[in-house]
């Protein structure tokens, strides 16, 4: 089964997915690498803790007793484990590296898989900029959870190896490391809790500040045109003073935790270098073994203070995993079925008794083939009547059907596939003019497209025609040239059934009525619904229903409806 596939059935079934899943998914999915990783980073401690125990035998051999031979011989053995320990730093960092990467961009596909499924639910309650903050800052962490495993096994390796060595040295000093690791490891661990609380508390601060400044960038011509700057600069502030009272709160939590780990390291390192020089100076161990002891002590002094960094990394790992699973379970806004549409899609769209949000009893059939205007008073009604047609949710009662099919008993995929449903504010991306256009096209000619909706004309006024690079968002263009962009690239998809929403409300008269006679003639024998009060629009319909108050009060020809009903008068001609 895919990664889509994966998700998306989470995403239907919720709740499966834990904090503790996401870390062990991302640590068992790299264990090969975080193995090889592990291994040579126990090689490579392990050459550090002998060191010190070369040195004290080339001491003892070669200086104390005056063994030339054993002089030579212990500094080859010192340069071949320096030797080993050089490679095994090098190759293990690079293994552990590539886990924790690895992990990282398997868990932004993941969530970007999750956000993008057809099913929705994912974005619900979040900004765009936090859900970017969850897929990249809080996938690098958890990512980074590979690198401290490795690197916690590494350090715990070089203690026991120097454990070892110091209980063939002296019993006594053997066991003040072995009994004091675990009691400062424990210690670490409780003092990581309110780290991991309070990174928790940055992360969620420090993504909604994202959210908000994507947010107000998205919206900046907007508010300059109302002229709403200080409102956005005084709400940004607010967001960004939150942020960073949250991060100066988690910077002193890990200060503290570092600090505290860092001062009981210290204490236990002092403690072993006390009992080793009582041990020398009764006479109970050499001159090399004192030496071998108390360097022993120093290079314990890092991978105990590893244990800190590996610490405060798991705890940043559990904050980031728990916002993760968060997002891959949010519950899904419709349930995908496991029917098939009627092939091939005739285009028949039936609403029976339809209600949902403010519609209330819709029953509407859309006849295959045809152009049928909806003109809505309320644009609530609008945006209900649109989210049930894209299934973006289901109706509280009632159906929508494709060809006899109710809607809820398909996949999303399938739906839209045969239903394309073009909102009011589309997106256009970086890229050229023809390439937005192409974008949706399955490979056939664009320019029938263009035509009908007015770009061919956007081309011919940009400096490089259609191969003219646009901006995010489509920022580089005006209203009415983004929205007839977003309209060809529309058409181009030639789907089955075609649902447009207010999509030329930015230009003018003349343009609106050239567009409306080009939609019906590229549309000709395809189902289409345009959702709008736009006159040139919903004269070329064959037929125009009516929605008031969240109910269908007329259905009729636009020119009958401008004849005969009041409430269309106003919704269309006012």
């Amino acid at each position: 089964m895919g990664t889509a596939s994966r998700v998306r059935r989470g995403a239907v079934e919720g709740g499966g997915l834990s904090q503790r899943a996401v870390l062990r998914r991302a640590i068992t999915g790299q264990r090969r690498d975080i193995t090889v990783a592990s291994l040579l980073g126990a090689a490579h401690q392990t050459a550090e803790a002998l060191i010190p125990v070369l040195i004290g035998l080339v001491i003892d051999r070669g200086v104390a007793d005056g063994d030339g031979s054993g002089l030579l011989l212990g500094i080859a053995a010192l340069g071949l484990v320096y030797l080993g320990l050089s490679f095994s730093f090098r190759f293990g960092a690079r293994a552990g590296e590539r886990a924790a990467e690895t992990a990282a961009h398997r868990l932004r596909t993941e969530l970007t898989a999750r956000i993008l499924a057809p099913e929705g639910g994912a974005g619900t309650g979040r900004l765009p900029g936090e859900l970017a903050a969850v897929a990249t800052q809080d996938a690098k962490r958890v990512g980074a959870v590979n690198l401290a495993v490795f690197v916690g096994v590494s350090a715990l390796t070089g203690l026991l190896v120097g454990a070892v060595v110091l209980l063939r040295v002296s019993l006594l000093l053997g066991l003040v490391v072995l009994l004091g690791t675990p009691l400062l490891l424990w210690a670490g661990h409780l003092l990581s809790k309110p780290l991991e609380r309070r990174s928790g508390a940055e992360q969620e601060r420090a993504a909604h500040a994202s959210g908000v400044a994507a947010d107000l960038v998205a919206g900046l011509r907007v508010l300059k045109g109302i002229g709403a700057e200080p409102y956005a600069v005084a709400r940004y502030r607010d967001t960004s003073r939150a942020s960073l009272a949250a991060t100066l709160v988690a910077a002193r939590a890990h200060a503290w935790q570092g600090g505290i780990v860092l001062a009981l390291t210290g204490m236990f390192i002092a403690l072993v270098a006390l009992v080793g020089g009582r041990l020398a100076a009764r006479g109970d161990i050499t001159l090399g073994e004192l030496v071998s002891a108390a360097g022993l002590a120093l290079f314990l002094l890092g991978p105990l203070s590893v244990f800190s960094w590996v610490n405060a990394e798991l705890a940043q790992g559990r904050a980031s995993a728990a916002r993760i699973a968060a997002v891959l379970t949010a519950d899904a806004d419709v349930v995908p079925g496991t029917a098939a549409p009627r092939r091939p899609v005739e285009g028949r769209i039936r609403l029976r008794r339809l209600s949902y949000g403010t519609l209330r009893d819709l029953d509407v059939e859309f006849e295959p083939g045809g152009i049928t205007g909806v003109a809505a008073t309320d644009p609530a009604d609008a945006a209900a009547l649109l989210r049930c047609l894209a299934r973006h949710g289901d109706p509280d009662s009632g159906s929508v059907e494709l060809d006899g099919v109710d809607l809820t008993a398909l996949d999303p995929v399938d739906i839209r596939t045969a239903v394309l449903v073009a909102e009011h504010d589309a997106d256009l991306f970086e890229g050229t003019l023809h390439a937005n256009v192409a974008a949706a096209a399955s490979g056939g000619d664009i320019r029938a497209a263009m035509a009908a909706a007015g770009a061919d004309e956007v081309a011919r006024a940009l400096p490089r025609g259609g191969d003219t690079e646009i901006t995010e968002r489509g920022r580089s263009l005006s209203g009415g040239q983004r929205q007839r962009v977003a309209l060809a690239r529309a058409l181009a998809a030639d789907s089955p059934v075609l649902v447009v929403h207010d999509p030329v409300t930015a230009v003018d008269a003349v343009t609106e009525a050239r567009i409306a006679g080009g939609i019906r003639e590229l549309r000709r024998g395809r189902t289409t619904i345009m959702v709008t009060t736009s006159p040139a629009l919903l004269a070329v319909t064959d037929r125009v229903v009516l929605v008031e108050g969240g109910r269908v009060t007329g259905s009729a020809t636009h020119g009958d409806l401008v004849r005969d009903s009041a409430g269309y008068r106003t919704a269309v001609l006012s």
